[in-house]
């Protein structure tokens, strides 16, 4: 089996014009944004070709896209759902961003279980709404109490639990059972839950539970795109649990964002690219053994618990000598970085995402993304650890 993250070079990788190898500096190796350094399913290459062959690149229509992921959905999880009672949105956070300004109103509140992809924070206040934050526990796992808590302060004007499924970022698959608490608590509140499913595809050695086959009341919204590294083809579906009546009441005008190249692309992934996908997740499990060992060589400060899914790796630098230099600096002095990924951006030329973006739990963390050559990897554990 080819390992498709060895398939591009570093010189090729610098020839790409999206943000993950242009945002910063020739010399920083960009291990942060959530891009994979992987060419595209031959499927979804043949699809997109064969479209533009064919004129097809109008507006999208019909349940293709629902049909090809309820199809994938079956036989990966065997989970099941009325493709007919889906809705295509133009990606996974406008599709939260809609349900959100849906079920509650101006002034409510979005409960998040920090630390969390900092998107949560952002739509919900771009929709008017306050974040409440119910932390993780130390395990990394939700904390069913703390979600509780959060959904008794809800207030008049509602709420809505914003679930990540996987954990993004770091890597935790919520099992039945705490999925199943999280849904009675908040039913109890009359809080509604949206999880955001999109690294759902890429789970190692875990059972994956999609949110709408526990909460009757519940959404999902997926997308192909980080399975399949399709972020720029935009295009993503909401699915409603049994009884959720509520995206009758969407926007007709949110149908119109989605792409129906990206839908085109989509369905090959979700129907002809299991394969690849395949591929990818072995070459994912290689990466992860590799950034485990360079860690205890190299790096043997920085923590790391293995998450279950996604291609994101979250490092504890809580012990590092960046972390004392940042506690250093917070208390006043201006001279060192103001945090662990800051330091290594400046000090080792490595781009990673800051955990402090996360929120509450993200302080001293950074997020690294595995989807990268093996050699990247090992070059990038190298750079941090000669200061960490």
């Amino acid at each position: 089996m080819a390992n498709p993250f060895e398939q591009v070079t570093v010189e090729a990788l610098r020839e790409r014009t999206s943000i993950k190898w242009r945002w910063f500096e020739p010399d920083v190796l960009p291990m942060w944004v959530a891009e994979m350094d992987v060419l595209p399913a031959p499927a979804i290459t043949a699809s997109i070709t064969e479209a533009l062959g064919r004129g097809d690149t109008g507006y999208p229509h019909g349940h293709a896209y629902a049909e090809a992921f309820a199809r994938f959905a079956d036989d990966r999880w065997g989970a099941s759902f009325d493709p007919g009672r889906t809705a295509l949105v133009a990606d996974v956070m406008q599709g939260a961003f809609e349900l959100i300004r849906l079920l509650t109103r101006p002034g409510g509140r979005v409960i998040v279980t920090s630390p969390v992809y900092p998107p949560f924070h952002a739509y919900s206040e771009h929709a008017e709404r306050t974040v409440l934050e119910a932390p993780l526990g130390d395990d990394l796992r939700l904390d069913v109490a703390a979600i509780e808590d959060a959904c008794a302060r809800v207030g008049e004007a509602g709420g809505v639990l914003l679930l990540c499924n996987p954990h993004n970022p770091t890597g935790t698959v919520h099992t039945r059972a705490e999925l199943e608490a999280v849904a009675e608590a908040c039913t109890r509140h009359g809080v509604r839950v949206i999880s955001d499913e999109v690294h759902a595809p890429i789970v190692f050695d875990a059972a994956f539970t999609p949110y709408w086959s526990v909460d009757p009341l519940g959404f999902s919204i997926t997308s192909a795109s980080q399975a399949w590294n399709l972020a720029g083809l935009r295009t993503a579906l909401i699915v409603p649990g049994a009884e959720a009546r509520d995206l009758e009441r969407l926007a007709e005008v949110v149908s119109h964002g989605p792409s129906h190249l990206a839908t085109i692309a989509h369905v090959a992934a979700f129907d002809d690219g299991r394969d690849w996908l395949d591929e990818v997740i072995a070459g994912l499990r290689g990466n992860r053994a590799l950034l485990a060992r360079l860690l205890a060589e190299h790096a043997p400060s920085i923590r790391w618990q293995p998450g279950e899914a996604t291609f994101l790796a979250w490092l504890d630098c809580r012990g590092t000598r960046v972390a004392d230099a940042a506690a250093r600096a917070d208390a006043g002095d201006v001279g060192l970085s103001t945090g662990a990924s800051a330091a290594f951006l400046e000090r080792a030329r490595v781009g990673l995402n800051a955990g402090e973006s996360f929120g509450t739990g993200g302080e001293n963390r950074v997020r690294f993304n595995l989807g990268t050559r093996p050699d990247v990897i090992e070059e990038a554990v190298r750079r941090m650890g000669a200061i960490a």
